[in-house]
């Protein structure tokens, strides 16, 4: 009887790939788990179970497959469910939401490795150059791998000169498979049992008296190993004796000790729990049980708090109810930096129990985390950690928290699958029947729609805890501080003044500036030329601390220029300023304080978040310069003054959301000040005062902004009254690229009339040589979201079947935020 599975492969496939199996490959096999598989001519590729039947493919002939990489099943029932979601809801394939989904050390990829035959004699065949050099390389070493043929030969098609080879029976190809993920193995040190007799101890110090270095070894071996009982490590004992690795190898080598491996987590957590309870005031406790309420008629809860309110407290008690009832825990955050201040909150309360899981970890961390999920082991109860979290292997989820919901770092922009992992995550918690809270000071205007509509519950909290004042909120006009020559830089009087008084009363302030580096444009006063990327249509930004002008999209930079490229003239100004700018400004001003600067630029590394945040909360840091990571959510105690440094490069933005956007960042970075009893102050720079968003900014009217802002969405048929679907055509050909766009505009045109905006090209056109074209559809409420993108998914397939647009992309952003 024959039987075949249905596999996702890592690639861009719009349908599963069938192989055959034999009948006992098919009693062992079970969905989820790991298969190597030829696909194509010779590669050979991970693929993931996906279903196990006897219907035979009816274009092809299955392959059997190569081998099966796993006892037991990688991936659960629910992730592949998930899976099959997030590929037909955002468009893509079910390969692309693998490659996501996967640490890489999973996707198990093959090499093709050439190696001369036993038999070979090349001095009898005719050879050419290429031939020549390879079989002598080969007569060197044992076997090459094709990118080393690639090196030899410094050519790309080496294929064919490899064939040829083969044909002449010089060479075999071989594939071999590459496990990219190895545990974490400590040396340990142990006597060996013959020596432990007493007699036999004392005879062997005697031999050692004339190795004074060795025996000092030996001494602190036996002096450890009386205090305790557990394996020594030899770093342990090579510190503790003072000797050197070298001398450790003699002992070994003469038999005397004996060393052995032990496999450990990279991910060890050293600190003991020192939070037990978690009281909750009176306001708190009422919004607790508000949300048990709706937990317990299965409804998605809004949880909208005022910044400082205590939300945190209320997720950590409803975690302590998920785990107390031995299920796991989903705690969501859109910014790495907020892990930091969390990890710490949440490990006082659960130790060991919490994992963090994101980008800045390595691979290997990140397959130890994933194993403790799927093993479902004590240790991987809660998951703390950016969007990736989603696609985790849990057993038996019955939390997730979504912590400032409203961000739009949830939604993936690049590569496929563009998900929203705020809504994503709703999905899941309902595939688990798991209960989801979704937690903001400012909700983005879709959620509290939602909970106006019954379709989600709303619960708030009015007061920030202790009953703390929100923060005082003071607009500065700088056109009229520029007229009347109030300005020392970019800082008005009126926010020199204040910082002055936080210092003064040895309190620290936060500055927010939403633009890196030091100055975005550099122009020319004689010809008004200003340095462009030679890819992008962007100009290039100054960066004053290695002196480079930098393309922030393609990463193209050159050194500063000290003439103006195009007329040669020395007078060269900046426009505009960064967190680079305002921190050299700063500098100059306060020279006796501490000053740090938090973006892009200051943290790469793993730790530099932690670093720069550990270092403001013990007050080794006066002033925090920084993008919007620091308006997330972040707990200073002694922060008395936020200053927003330029509100209008917020508002003037060339999009739909722009506004609701500029309300929230700016009501998050507020909420920082004065989270203690002294009530903060908040300072707003801004050529327009008289903007609605920033006095309702000023006045924390977040229901005037949402009424306002739904108005406009209704009248311009915008989210949450209709769906979006963006289609974005790159290539490198302009003309190419505004020819397939008119194509596709018109064959959505014929379908869906009225409801297609553009082709229309974005305000950056140009990124890294390739030029952008944007098609946005709209979908209006009782219009099927399902049949809709079939359409859509018909017209993209004639698209690509037309040859003359085959080097036309076409990316699909279903929600684009």
């Amino acid at each position: 009887m024959s039987y075949f599975a249905d596999l996702i492969l890592p690639l861009p496939l719009e349908k599963r790939f069938t192989y055959s199996l034999s009948p006992e490959e098919a009693s062992f096999i079970q969905p989820g788990m790991r298969l190597a598989v030829q696909f194509g001519k010779n590669r050979i590729y991970t693929g993931i179970v996906a279903e196990i039947h006897q219907n035979p493919p009816e274009v092809y002939e299955a392959k059997p497959i190569h081998q099966i990489l796993d006892e037991k099943p990688l991936l659960t029932k629910e992730q592949l469910t998930f899976w099959k979601w997030i590929a037909s809801y955002y468009l893509c394939a079910e390969g692309d939401v693998m490659r996501a989904a996967l640490p890489g050390p999973f996707l198990l990829e093959s090499e093709s490795i050439v190696k001369l035959r036993k038999d070979a004699q090349p001095d009898s065949v005719e050879l050419s150059d290429d031939e020549y050099l390879v079989t002598e390389a080969l007569q060197r070493q044992s076997s090459m791998k094709i990118h080393e043929v690639e090196q030899l030969l410094d050519r790309k098609k080496v294929l064919p000169v490899i064939n040829k080879l083969v044909m002449k029976d010089l060479v075999d190809l071989d594939q071999e498979i590459y496990e990219q993920f190895k545990p974490k193995e400590v040396r340990y040190v142990r006597l060996n049992p013959a020596y432990e007799a007493e007699s036999e101890m004392h005879r062997l110090l005697d031999d050692l008296s004339r190795a004074p270095k060795q025996r000092e070894i030996l001494l602190s071996y036996f002096s450890i190993t009386a205090k305790s009982k557990k394996a020594l490590k030899t770093k342990k004992l090579i510190k503790e004796s003072g000797a050197n690795s070298g001398t450790l190898k003699s002992l070994i080598d003469k038999g005397i000790f004996e060393e052995f491996y032990q496999e450990t987590d990279r991910i060890n957590y050293q600190g003991e729990i020192s939070n037990q309870e978690i009281i909750l005031n009176k306001i708190q406790q009422q919004a607790f049980d508000e949300i048990r309420k709706n937990f317990e008629e299965d409804k998605v809860c809004l949880l909208h708090g005022v910044t400082s309110s205590g939300k945190t407290e209320i997720y950590i008690k409803l975690i302590e109810e998920a785990i107390n009832r031995g299920k796991q825990a989903l705690y969501l955050l859109p910014e790495i930096a907020l892990t930091t201040q969390l990890i710490k909150r949440l490990q006082d309360y659960f130790g060991e129990k919490v994992l963090v899981y994101h980008s800045k970890y390595s691979v290997n961390e990140r397959v130890e985390i994933y194993k403790h999920v799927l093993n479902n082991s004590e240790k991987g109860r809660i998951i703390l950690g950016a969007r990736s979290c989603i696609f985790l292997p849990f057993q038996d989820l019955g939390l997730i928290v979504v912590d400032e919901e409203h961000e739009s770092t949830f939604k993936q922009f690049d590569p496929a699958p563009r998900y929203h992992a705020r809504d994503s995550a709703v999905v899941l918690a309902n595939l688990f029947k798991a209960s989801i809270v979704l937690g903001s000071a400012t909700p983005s205007t879709e959620s509290y729609f939602n909970a106006e509509h019954n379709k989600y519950a709303l619960v708030e909290l009015t007061r920030r805890y202790g009953n703390v004042l929100m923060p005082e909120v003071e607009i500065v006009d700088i056109k009229t501080a520029h007229r009347k020559k109030k300005m020392t830089g970019h800082f008005s009087e009126r926010l020199l003044d204040e910082i002055k008084e936080s210092l003064k009363e040895e309190e620290q302030v936060i500055l927010f500036q939403n633009r890196r580096g030091f100055s975005p444009i550099m122009e020319c006063n004689t010809c008004g030329h200003s340095p462009q990327c030679p890819n992008c249509d962007v100009s290039l930004t100054f960066h004053s601390h290695n002196n480079q002008l930098r393309c922030h999209y393609c990463g193209y930079h050159i050194a500063m220029q000290q003439q103006c490229m195009a007329c040669g003239s020395n007078e060269i100004t900046t426009k505009g300023f960064g967190t680079e700018q305002v921190e050299t400004e700063l500098k100059a001003l306060f020279p006796e304080h501490n000053i740090a600067r938090m973006d892009q630029d200051t943290t790469r590394g793993k730790y530099a978040y932690e670093k720069i945040i550990t270092a403001f909360e013990a007050h080794e840091t006066d002033i925090l310069i920084g993008t919007q990571m620091l308006t997330k959510g972040l707990d200073f105690r002694k922060v008395s003054l936020v200053g927003i440094m330029n509100a209008d490069n917020l508002l003037n933005f060339p999009d739909f959301r722009a506004h609701e956007r500029s309300f929230q960042l700016m009501q998050q970075v507020a909420g920082r000040a004065g989270r203690t009893k002294k009530r903060g102050k908040v300072l707003i720079q801004t050529y327009n005062p008289h903007h609605q968003i920033i006095q309702q900014v000023s006045t924390g009217a977040y229901t005037e902004m949402y009424k306002e802002q739904l108005e406009d969405r209704y009248q311009y048929q915008y989210p949450p009254y209709y769906r979006l679907i963006r289609l974005t055509l790159k290539c490198r050909d302009y003309s190419k690229t505004n020819e397939a766009a008119d194509w596709l505009a018109r064959a959505l045109e014929n379908v869906f009339d009225r409801y297609v905006l553009g082709p229309e090209f974005p305000p950056v056109a140009r990124i890294r040589n390739e030029y952008y074209k944007n098609i946005l559809v709209k979908i209006p409420q009782k219009q099927s979201l399902g049949k809709t993108k079939k359409v859509v998914q018909r017209i993209l397939t004639s698209f690509r079947a037309i040859g003359a647009f085959r080097s036309v992309r076409v990316i699909v952003n279903v929600d684009p935020q």
